[in-house]
């Protein structure tokens, strides 16, 4: 499995009743409870955020990330709590005076058009707002919208759209606040879009919600005009009167200055485990077609057929239609057919249907080795002893200042420690990239099984969707029983192209 990261855009944090933007702000704040500013004196707070999807469409459209094996690409919109590094924090008060939140739950809804679900999608701006001066907003009546307080030298402080009542300049939210919480306004909350809830027990958890449906929906067409999302309370919250405190819970928005900037996170399964030099009788086997055009790998028009036929070319199995994994990589899955032939035995796989660029190629015929299943197989009177590895790599160099804008290929060869000569095939082996905040590793990719071809071991590492910062890549390794990992076996900088 392979991720990759699309960032927000554009944000903003709507205040209620209130013109104030604290679009450019680090950190959002979602606050609900009393209020001394505002008539009645209870208020609350509503994040929108919008996501370029451009990279992430573009690696689809070139077949890179494809769902031509499986169908189960995932999509989820993370976002780091203020709270989360440090449990002591839990039941204090903010800097603002609020308290921490607990026991609630957040909801994530689509940015509803001019009349709900129908309508003329609300196209909204960011804002040059960074504070939040509660000595800047007028006191009131008790419907709210009263004319705001700006004050010309303070920089940090803006009332420009967007905010509570205005999506620009010229145009205004068809409901203040994007919905009436009540349901008696233009836009209601039952008009919304809920792409997901998530409850939050001590409330310095991080947000983790799913927008499989909603982001699949808008890469095959079926969900279009989406001029982004937003995250609330839930109304029962919104609505609680008769508290003496705020409460509020804080995560990083885009423009922080640390590592945790928000992401939706797109999960796919790109493995590649090429079973050409250890295929074994009795099972499923693997195969798979690795198409070059000068030297860069593209996709043909059309996916593959495959037959398996032996020396004498009678057919042992196919037609068979292959699948994309990934870009130039076509995979056929083999079943177990091969139950009444002798082992070893020499097969062919002929690869037909090959069209690039509407041009016919002449088919490719390729062999492999079918060996005994007892060939993976080691039975012994000892136990076997500990193995320990080494490795190399190849793609990145260690310490190496890497641009943003690459995407390279990493091999690694795995060897027996302290060896320079024996190689290791045939073993399950994965890589985990992080950063380092501190102490702290703040995972980039999780454990993913590293691709295995007839000739090497290798990952692809896209640093296009990466932030700045050094980079460190553990391997482990599951073999006899161990599962040993390797810390920090390669480290490199991605940095900025200027």
């Amino acid at each position: 499995m392979s991720i990759f990261r699309s960032y927000i855009n554009k944000n903003n944090t709507l205040i209620s009743n209130s013109y104030t933007n604290t679009g450019r702000n680090p950190v959002t704040e979602l606050s609900f409870g009393a209020s001394d500013y505002l008539i009645p004196n209870y208020g609350y707070t509503r994040f929108i955020f919008n996501l370029d999807l451009t990279d992430l469409l573009d690696n689809i459209n070139q077949g890179i990330i494809t769902r031509g094996c499986e169908n189960n690409m995932t999509h989820f919109f993370q976002m780091t709590n203020t709270s989360s590094f440090e449990e002591d924090l839990l039941n204090t008060k903010m800097t603002t005076g609020r308290r921490r939140a607990t026991s609630f739950d957040l909801i994530l809804f689509r940015i509803p058009k001019t009349e709900g679900y129908y309508g003329d999608p609300q196209y909204w701006d960011e804002g040059v707002g960074y504070d939040f001066n509660e000595f800047n907003l007028a006191v009131v009546n008790s419907q709210g919208g009263g004319s705001p307080l700006t004050y010309v030298d303070d920089k940090s402080f803006s009332t420009r759209p967007s905010n509570w009542y205005q999506t620009t300049t010229i145009s205004n939210w068809s409901e203040p606040g994007i919905y009436n919480n009540k349901n008696s306004g233009n836009v209601n909350f039952s008009d919304l879009v809920i792409v997901d809830r998530q409850h939050f027990e001590f409330g310095n958890e991080d947000i983790n919600f799913n927008m499989t449906d909603e982001i699949n929906g808008i890469i095959n067409g079926s969900i279009t005009d989406v001029t982004g999302w937003g995250i609330a309370y839930l109304p029962d919250v919104e609505n609680i009167t008769g508290l003496t405190e705020a409460y509020s819970v804080a995560f990083f928005t885009n423009h922080t200055q640390t590592f945790y900037q928000p992401f939706l996170q797109t999960t796919y399964n790109d493995l590649i485990e090429d079973d050409r030099n250890i295929f074994v009788k009795n099972q499923r086997n693997k195969l798979y077609l690795y198409v070059y055009n000068n030297g860069d790998l593209v996709n043909f028009d059309d996916n593959p057929v495959v037959n398996i036929t032996d020396r004498s070319g009678s057919l042992i199995v196919g037609p068979l239609t292959s699948c994309l994994r990934t870009k130039g990589v076509y995979e056929i899955n083999i079943p177990n057919v091969f139950n009444n032939n002798k082992t070893p035995c020499e097969f062919y796989d002929n690869w037909s249907n090959l069209l690039l660029d509407t041009h016919y190629i002449p088919d490719i015929t390729n062999q492999f080795i079918l060996k005994n299943y007892s060939n993976r197989v080691e039975i012994s009177s000892l136990s076997k002893s500990p193995e320990t590895f080494g490795f190399d790599f190849y793609g990145i160099k260690q310490d190496e200042k890497i641009l943003n804008t690459d995407i390279r290929k990493v091999g690694v060869l795995i060897k027996k420690a302290y060896s320079t000569q024996t190689l290791i095939n045939g073993i399950e082996a994965f890589y985990r990239i992080y950063v380092r905040e501190g102490t702290t590793e703040v995972q980039v990719q999780d454990w993913t099984k590293i691709n295995r071809t007839p000739n090497e071991y290798y990952f692809i590492f896209d640093t296009r969707d990466k932030i700045p910062n050094q980079y460190f890549v553990d391997i482990k390794v599951n073999i006899s029983g161990q599962r040993d990992t390797y810390k920090r076996q390669l480290t490199f900088q991605i940095v900025d192209k200027k």
